[in-house]
């Protein structure tokens, strides 16, 4: 049976975006990547709000050149094998393959559809996680730790959730980043 997970990266204050909305002190190192790229694998289909979405429709249309690197390559074809949902009220209609816009998030139906599936579902970006989080229907949480502290932003907590969690397994990385992986105890 698949799981919901939901894998951010995030300052070591806890955002995933400073003041100004910036992330690009996120991204990662190729032995990051490569390991996020693991991950992945197991992932069938993604959950996004409309503003991560367009940040990760770039991947659709991302081609290479012989100066870029393996790790972006091998991302962007897992990315594009994947299953997309997005939801938004304001979004017109989404132009990626394998996408289908749905207007309401319900945890009902999100949990039903990863009961029937094999391959995991992954709910991307800070307010989507948020719904899920409250819903109670997370599985796994992969934080990112990246070292920097960016005093303020967008959390990738949400405001009132409670969570019990277990810690499944760490991995530190050369550049700092650190890598916690949680299962959720429901109840907790």
């Amino acid at each position: 049976m698949a799981r919901l997970v939901y894998t951010v990266l995030a300052s070591l204050d806890g955002y995933v975006a400073d003041k100004a909305g910036n992330f690009d002190w996120a991204a990662p190192c190729d032995e990051v990547h490569s390991f996020v790229n693991e991950l992945e694998r197991s992932v069938g289909t993604y959950l996004y709000g409309r503003r991560l979405f367009e940040v990760m429709a770039v991947w659709q249309d991302i081609k290479g050149s012989e100066h870029d690197r393996d790790v972006v390559h091998e991302y962007a074809a897992i990315w594009r094998a994947a299953k997309k949902v997005v939801y938004s009220t304001t979004l017109p209609e989404v132009t990626t393959a394998n996408t289908r816009l749905d207007r309401v998030f319900d945890p009902h139906r999100v949990r039903s559809m990863v009961a029937t599936l094999e391959r995991d579902v992954s709910v991307g970006g800070p307010t989507l996680a948020a719904q899920a989080l409250h819903a109670g229907i997370v599985d796994d949480i992969h934080v990112f730790t990246i070292p920097i502290v960016v005093g303020g932003g967008t959390s990738c907590w949400p405001a009132g959730v409670r969570l019990a969690l277990e810690l499944c397994a760490q991995d530190r990385f050369a550049d700092g980043t650190v890598h916690h992986h949680y299962r959720t105890r429901l109840g907790g």
